[in-house]
């Protein structure tokens, strides 16, 4: 009897520890819960603005190097064809070859008999069309890249913003451990938001040279077959 009598002190305060690490935790819980419900729209956002960006970048990077893979005796062949008379051999080369350089001559040799500032306005426009083309979607991936990290951002600092509203309204004080957790779970979607915003950037700009080379092939085979127009008949 005496023993149990001792015994029932250590009991109660066991009962008590337990009772208070259980709501300490409840109580982590909850904070969490708080936090994540705030972040969770945050991170869905991000999540689908992660998706497209992919999207894009696969979809121009397959377009980019298609234009890019192009005959580079293209040039040399439209010129003999050219020279000996055979307009429609060289348009037909053109139709089959799949390619806004190929779509550029193709316009420049469908006006031929024109003056040549006509012939090079219509392919600087063909041109200019092409690269407006082959440009579809690089303006929204460097939005992405941009706008990515500032909605992480934001997402954690209305985290935090009511993070601290809810520690403020508390009476019994808050745990260090709660607080720490909270702060983490809300600094998820500045993690996210560099996570997608990062990659989104440096594929944006690989784009954009990639595009940028392009244009630099245009502009050599509008030169090349200006050249040919211009010098016809020492060429016969």
């Amino acid at each position: 009897m005496l023993f149990s009598l001792l015994q029932v002190p250590e009991t109660s305060e066991l009962i008590d520890q337990l009772s208070a690490q259980a709501a300490e935790e409840s109580a982590s819980i909850r904070f969490i819960d708080l936090i994540s419900g705030l972040t969770l729209p945050f991170v869905i956002v991000l999540a689908i603005l992660g998706g497209v960006a992919i999207f894009i970048f696969v979809e121009r990077f397959m377009a980019i190097r298609k234009a890019t893979n192009y005959d580079h005796n293209f040039i040399n062949r439209i010129k003999e064809n050219i020279y000996d008379g055979k307009i429609n051999a060289a348009l037909q080369l053109c139709r089959n070859t799949d390619t806004p350089i190929a779509r550029m001559i193709e316009k420049g040799i469908e006006r031929i008999g024109r003056p040549l500032g006509d012939i090079n306005s219509s392919i600087e426009n063909v041109a200019n069309l092409e690269v407006s083309k082959l440009e579809s979607g690089l303006p929204f991936l460097a939005t992405i890249s941009g706008g990515a990290p500032m909605i992480g951002f934001l997402g954690t600092v209305v985290g935090l913003v009511q993070a601290f509203m809810d520690m403020s309204a508390t009476t019994g004080g808050v745990e260090m451990s709660v607080l720490s957790s909270g702060m983490y779970t809300a600094m998820i979607t500045t993690v996210a938001g560099l996570i997608v915003g990062i990659p989104t950037y440096f594929g944006y700009n690989y784009l954009v040279a990639r595009v940028e080379k392009v244009i630099f092939q245009m502009e050599a085979n509008s030169m090349a077959f200006m050249d040919i127009l211009n010098q016809p008949v020492e060429k016969r």
